[in-house]
């Protein structure tokens, strides 16, 4: 795009006169706000797959950490079906409310 300053000006009146001069700083920070979420949305697809494999190997060591334990001392939730240790009241998964 090949804007100069002429054609800046004549959007800046145009906007002032549409959107009126109470609402167009809160038209500016909406602009910038969607801006801003796009790009982290752009940048968040790497990090959100590094997220993915943390969580993975998390879940994977948990899951080590609950067979070593006996049966008797694991309860499951009624909500996810992950194992919690038997003194637990509520799912360390979800958080849902285990009883007995």
């Amino acid at each position: 795009m090949n804007l100069g300053p002429l054609e800046i000006i004549v959007i800046l009146i145009v906007a002032l006169l549409i959107f009126g001069p109470k609402n167009l700083p809160k038209l500016g920070s909406a602009l910038g706000k969607t801006v801003k979420n796009v790009r982290e949305g752009m940048e968040g697809d790497d990090d959100k797959k590094d997220d993915k494999k943390a969580t993975e190997t998390e879940a994977s060591i948990e899951d080590a950490d609950a067979e070593d334990s006996s049966e008797e001392d694991v309860q499951y939730c009624p909500k996810c079906g992950a194992k919690n240790p038997a003194g637990n009241a509520f799912c360390a998964k979800c958080g849902a409310k285990l009883g007995e």
